[in-house]
């Protein structure tokens, strides 16, 4: 892929978009061709699955969950831990910093709060409670990665957010100054705190509403700092980009990636636990922490498919499967617990 290229800050936000080889013909595109979703008619039955399906898609109870506020007193010993909060969102610390992924603190990941895909599963701290943050990361503009109440809420503290191009309209419309995030397309970096930040590619697509789809970019974000390497997935279908990734930056420390929500309408752009591996093999190993999953009821199938299937396809690689607000140093991870299991 060559060297990373320097931010550009300067032109609009459209210039920079027009300006985007992942722009085409008005709006952004996989490179693979990938389409969101296959149409309903070429998998029978998958409206009525989705709607009716009697498959176990919520637990009978919430997950056992750690209050992560007296580990995050002290530093973590390694210099690296990670605290998985429910979904795809995580509290990293490492060289140094800490930061936030794709914070979701909503009780629906929808536009409004009586419909839509519901948590059963809650945040084991309150977002006044999180930490000083470094920066922020923002992967794409899905209301289960971008929750408007979560980010006003860190953004009045004064955070930085490092987001994926175009995404800032929507920090714009929330009130969010401008000098308080920057966009990145794919493979801009940007450094600061003494980490470098990388946007990388995924396979996904993006909008809030019925009119605005692909009008900004999805993808995932490296974090390189002195002596760790972190790969965040966000939502992605199976593809090269990963052999790409790991060819631009080698072995990462930790790897995190979807394993939620898959479904073969949607094979594209959401892998599950079976494909999951096949990118972490592709990435070069490290530690494995699954996102997208033990949170939200988006999907058909039974809610404790994606840790049973990633466990059981774990063989001897190096998975974490840390509850819900344990913080947790890779370096220190021992053995899995199915402790999602009633």
């Amino acid at each position: 892929m060559g060297m990373h290229k320097n931010l550009k800050t300067s032109g609009s936000r459209a210039e920079r978009i027009l300006a985007s080889p992942q722009w085409q013909n008005g709006k952004f595109r996989n490179p693979s061709g990938a389409r969101e979703m296959v149409a309903l008619g070429e998998t029978k039955g998958v409206a009525s699955e989705f709607l009716f399906g009697g498959k176990k898609r919520r637990p009978p109870h919430a997950f056992p969950t750690h209050d992560p506020r007296p580990s995050l007193q002290q530093p973590p010993e390694t210099g690296f831990r990670v605290t998985w909060l429910g979904h795809s969102t995580l509290l990293v610390e490492m060289d140094g910093v800490r930061f936030l992924t794709d914070p979701v603190w909503a009780q629906r990941a929808s536009p409004v709060g009586f419909v839509g895909p519901s948590r059963w599963q809650q945040v084991p701290l309150d977002i006044a409670s999180v930490p000083d943050l470094d920066f922020v990361l923002l992967s794409h503009d899905h209301y289960d990665h971008l929750d408007a109440g979560a980010v006003t809420a860190l953004a009045k503290r004064g955070f930085t957010f490092l987001v994926t191009l175009g995404v800032g309209k929507h920090l714009d419309r929330w009130g969010i100054p401008s000098e308080q995030y920057v966009e990145l397309d794919w493979w801009d970096s940007v450094e600061l705190k003494g980490v470098k930040v990388t946007s990388t590619p995924t396979q996904h697509f993006s909008g809030r509403g019925v009119l605005d789809r692909n009008s900004t970019l999805w993808g995932s974000f490296v974090v390189e700092g002195d002596t760790h390497r972190f790969y965040f997935g966000a939502d992605s279908g199976f593809g090269d980009h990963y052999q790409s990734i790991a060819r631009e930056f080698g072995r990462f420390d930790l790897v995190t990636l979807e394993i939620g929500a898959f479904h073969p309408s949607w094979a594209g752009i959401h892998m599950g636990p079976e494909n999951a591996w096949r990118a972490y093999d592709a990435l070069g190993g490290g530690h494995f922490l699954p996102i997208h999953w033990g949170t939200f009821d988006l999907a058909v199938h039974p809610w404790d498919e994606p840790p049973e299937q990633i466990l059981a396809l774990a063989g001897d690689r190096p998975l974490m499967l840390p509850q819900i607000g344990s913080p947790t140093e890779p370096a220190r991870w021992e053995q899995n617990v199915p402790w999602w299991r009633p």
